[in-house]
């Protein structure tokens, strides 16, 4: 009889692009594998919050149990960056964590497990180049679970902050300035001078004189 329903403890066809073993050894090891990659972890998701929902996998009558927690780290900061690995005891525990914890939420992200081949001394850093995970990289969308915007977002809203800077430095120093509407015809007219000469008794005798010239001249009284 056909299977109806998807078995809920088989690892995926991830491959770890590090590790030196061919498909079908990586297979055979994750066959007795003990290790869980989880993913899609908040940033702020805490090494106690991931034991304690283990831990209910965990067999410790059997000599089981939650054997240690590697929390994901960014290269940089050392802060947590949304994964992690968890080890128990025996590749039972793991299974049996993929069925029942795998796509259930924590801190409100539903959270991914994955047979994984083994944690190795580096592992527990993030992959991508702004030193997170490569996810992050590529991410567009805001993800206040993870940390904000995506590390491309963020590169590109640094350069247009850049920009903004560059063109107001321009206009402190005097140089040339993008404005739109009106402005221009108010920033191209040259500044009225705020001290105007003021008017003086011998003007306006000046022009008294003038006037009663040209009156004699044209026979005016």
């Amino acid at each position: 009889m056909a299977t109806v329903v998807l078995p809920l403890d088989q690892p995926s066809n991830y491959k770890d692009s590090q590790a030196r073993l061919d498909r079908q050894k990586q297979h055979d090891a994750l066959q007795k594998s003990t290790t869980l990659y989880i993913g899609n972890l908040s940033f702020f998701t805490t090494e106690e919050q991931i034991h304690d929902m283990f831990s209910k996998c965990a067999n410790p009558e059997d000599g089981g149990g939650v054997k240690r927690i590697i929390m994901g780290l960014d290269r940089h900061t050392r802060t947590p960056c949304g994964f992690c690995f968890v080890e128990f005891y025996t590749h039972a525990e793991a299974l049996a964590s993929m069925r029942y914890v795998s796509g259930t939420k924590l801190d409100e992200r539903i959270i991914r497990c994955d047979l994984d081949l083994g944690y190795r001394e580096g592992r527990q850093f993030g992959r991508g180049k702004s030193g997170g995970q490569v996810r992050d990289e590529h991410r567009q969308d805001y993800d206040p679970g993870r940390g904000g915007w995506g590390a491309q977002a963020q590169r590109l809203e640094a350069e247009r902050r850049r920009q903004v800077e560059e063109r107001y430095a321009d206009v402190e120093q005097g140089g040339p300035v993008a404005i739109g509407g009106e402005e221009w015809k108010h920033a191209l007219a040259p500044a009225e001078s705020t001290h105007k000469r003021v008017r003086s008794p011998d003007d306006e005798d000046d022009g008294s004189r003038q006037r009663a010239r040209v009156d004699e001249d044209t026979g005016r009284m």
